[in-house]
């Protein structure tokens, strides 16, 4: 134990970076080198770990983004791949390390905050972490008797072409929802688009705007609305639905500007929530699938 380095933002060096990734594919079965590679690494995402020799060991991350609540941006830090090797494991590591991310951000966010898997839920709050309920949102859909054609095009995250496309809407975005939407989560969007949903990316030209679905008999799960300008989101799902279409899930919070009727059923994914002071976490939210690290 005495030999252990603490070491944080490390994504330059190229031992310690491999090694990183090697815990995460292990701990995780999660890739971060092509992610790496295509530079959407940011600012925003460092790693605080404990190294022994070249080996990282055991790893909390921060991700420094904004929620966008009720309109009003709020300074957000989202914590993420928390892992430990298993030859280090029962030694305190992690708990250490939360605790210099916890001094180092100090009256720095107006939220702090993370998803646990089911084997931590006991470990979070002993941090002043609280799980917080998320609500997912669903509406019953009718097709349009006479749909409008839709030009639609399936990107594909092998073609530069389209991966600069995708980069340059991820970037350059409006919030998902003026309710309860993620900014400056460009990185982790881009995770999701190369290794979770890299088969379900599609462009819709005529409204100039990036829907990331998944589309299965009758019913759609909507993961993300990717914009540059206001959208409706009714014709949206006029676009990418068909006449068979009757259930839509949404994976983030839509916007009741947007004048669809919705249903939601209280799911817990667990997410766990900090928050200094009288700040209030947003009740009756689902936070954008796409933005969680």
């Amino acid at each position: 134990m005495q030999d252990l380095i603490f070491m944080r933002n490390y994504k330059t060096n190229e031992t310690l970076r491999k090694s990183f990734f090697e815990l995460a594919a292990n701990t995780f079965e999660i890739n971060f080198e092509n992610w790496y590679q295509q530079g959407y690494w940011g600012e925003g995402y460092i790693p605080y770990s404990y190294v022994d020799g070249d080996q990282v060991i055991a790893n909390v991350s921060v991700n420094i983004l904004e929620l966008i609540i009720h309109g009003e941006k709020k300074k957000a830090i989202q914590i993420g791949t928390v892992m430990t090797h298993p030859d280090y494991q029962g030694k305190g590591l992690s708990t250490r390390l939360m605790n210099i991310v916890l001094e180092e951000y100090e009256n720095k966010y107006d939220c702090m905050y993370l998803f646990a898997n089911e084997s931590v839920l006991d470990f979070y709050p002993k941090f002043g972490f609280k799980p917080v309920e998320e609500h997912l949102f669903s509406m019953n859909y009718t097709a349009k008797e006479s749909p409008e054609p839709a030009n639609i095009q399936k990107l594909d995250v092998t073609s530069s072409e389209d991966l600069r496309l995708i980069q340059k809407f991820a970037s350059e975005r409006l919030p998902v929802s003026r309710h309860f939407a993620t900014h400056h989560a460009h990185g982790i969007l881009m995770f999701y688009c190369l290794n979770v949903f890299s088969n379900d990316i599609y462009y819709l030209e005529n409204e100039n705007v990036i829907v990331i679905y998944q589309k299965e008999d009758n019913h759609i799960d909507l993961f993300d609305v990717i914009s540059l300008n206001e959208t409706n989101m009714k014709d949206i799902l006029d676009k990418i639905a068909d006449q068979d279409t009757e259930r839509v899930t949404f994976h983030f919070t839509p916007d009741a500007a947007d004048h669809i009727v919705l249903k939601s059923t209280i799911t817990n994914e667990g997410l766990f929530v900090r928050i200094p002071g009288d700040h209030l976490y947003p009740v009756h939210v689902k936070h954008p699938i796409t933005s969680i690290a």
